[in-house]
């Protein structure tokens, strides 16, 4: 059994987001002329594009004519698919240059290339660490504020050498309110792009989550279902939802159209779009011709597993309990005073308030040396973040993600 049983995007419509066409449609297609005029015959960097995320901004963009795409990302399987995905796609503009390189964008390897390549017009960071179970111990965590935070100060200093007409970095809607670190690094990496916003043109986008995305609880079903194991999943967590396709349109509308400072997030609702992971397991598993047997304990969801002989598949639901979990997410925080009327499905974020260059770089050095120097427990680096963001609310619990099935 695989995904290739079904058409995943036509399940996340049908089960997921409820909605039989992108709900970034209407500002797509009102945006053609521009969105045509700024990307046609232009060069395209996009760093960390073997992800889901990145990969259908690179599906995105490819509707219009660029003139050389270049493709960074650690994943070297990742970026074989990726290109084997767009040769193999139709209704793409496949450039005469599309080249893909598996190196870090923090690495003095990236520097020669982007050197030696640009000038790149259009520049879209997708690298990320973007699970909350990355916060298990200190040494997760410097490595998700090392990627999220001072390698994205980095890339800035590099591009302000040599600016781009659009810059895009992704960020989460975890970054609103955070009670995370994977949200708090994500709230801190707006606050430092934002601090070069006057001397390049710098947009992000909070988006929900994206259903079946790699790596995602949704994307991991598939796995449990190939390998015979039991489904899992919080039974009071719910969550924003898009499509792998509209995470993609999201971007491109955030990376062209935006002015430099903007904070882009869907307009979905608490009353129709908040989706509980529970919901979904039924129709999921109703797509192998299976039911759903909800068991009382990890245990008992793996002997039922082993010894599966009727089509009732072992489900364990379990009330959340994990550190930096929320029941459900949010876009923006109160002191934030988005636009609702720019698009028809995007909010906009101004952001007014930006610190200095200089105080970004201080934000990285106090980052830097608390690694260098503290070897302690996970509560002195909240305290930190805390001090640096006001609104971070860290949950601690004691238990992570890596604890669960």
């Amino acid at each position: 059994m695989t995904s290739d049983v079904f058409d995943v995007e036509m399940f996340i419509k049908d089960n997921v987001t409820m909605r039989k066409s992108s709900f970034f449609a209407s500002d797509i297609l009102s945006s053609h002329e521009i969105l045509n005029k700024e990307i046609a015959d232009k060069n395209v960097l996009v760093i960390g594009g073997a992800g889901t995320i990145g990969a259908s901004f690179i599906k995105a963009i490819l509707k219009y004519p660029v003139r050389k795409l270049y493709v960074v990302d650690t994943n070297e399987n990742g970026l074989t698919e990726l290109v084997r995905d767009l040769r193999s796609s139709k209704d793409l503009n496949l450039p005469e240059v599309l080249k893909t390189y598996p190196i870090n964008f923090n690495d003095i390897i990236f520097e020669k290339l982007f050197k030696q390549e640009g000038r790149f017009h259009i520049v879209a960071n997708f690298a990320a660490h973007k699970h909350v179970r990355s916060e298990k111990d200190l040494f997760s965590i410097e490595a998700m504020i090392n990627n999220n935070v001072i390698n994205a100060k980095r890339l800035l200093d590099l591009l302000v050498e040599f600016p781009p007409e659009h810059f895009f970095c992704v960020s989460t809607d975890k970054a609103a309110n955070p009670v995370n670190i994977m949200g708090a690094s994500k709230k801190l990496m707006e606050n430092i792009i934002m601090a070069y916003s006057n001397k390049l043109k710098i947009t992000t986008a909070r988006f929900a989550n994206v259903a079946f995305s790699n790596g995602s609880l949704l994307a991991g079903f598939f796995e449990r279902i190939l390998k015979k194991q039991p489904l899992s999943c919080p039974s009071d967590v719910k969550r924003y939802f898009v499509s792998p396709s509209e995470a993609g349109e999201i971007c491109l509308l955030a990376c062209i159209l935006g002015t430099s400072g903007d904070i882009f997030f869907p307009k979905l609702s608490i009353e129709d779009d908040l989706v509980s992971f529970a919901s979904i397991i039924e129709p999921f598993l109703a797509q192998f011709g299976l039911t759903v047997d909800i068991c009382g304990s990890e245990e008992e969801a793996k002997v039922k597993a082993a010894n599966l002989q009727v089509n009732a598949y072992p489900v364990y639901l379990f009330g959340s309990e994990t550190s930096g979990e929320k029941l459900y997410e949010e876009f923006y925080t109160d002191s934030e005073q988005p636009d609702m009327d720019l698009y028809n499905s995007l909010g906009v974020i101004k952001v007014k308030e930006r610190m200095s260059i200089e105080a970004a770089s201080l934000v990285v050095k106090q980052i830097e040396d608390f690694f260098k120097t503290n070897n302690s427990e996970k509560s002195s680096l909240v305290e930190l973040l805390n001090a640096m963001l006001p609104d971070f609310r860290h949950i601690e619990t004691g238990l992570n993600l890596d604890q669960k099935m």
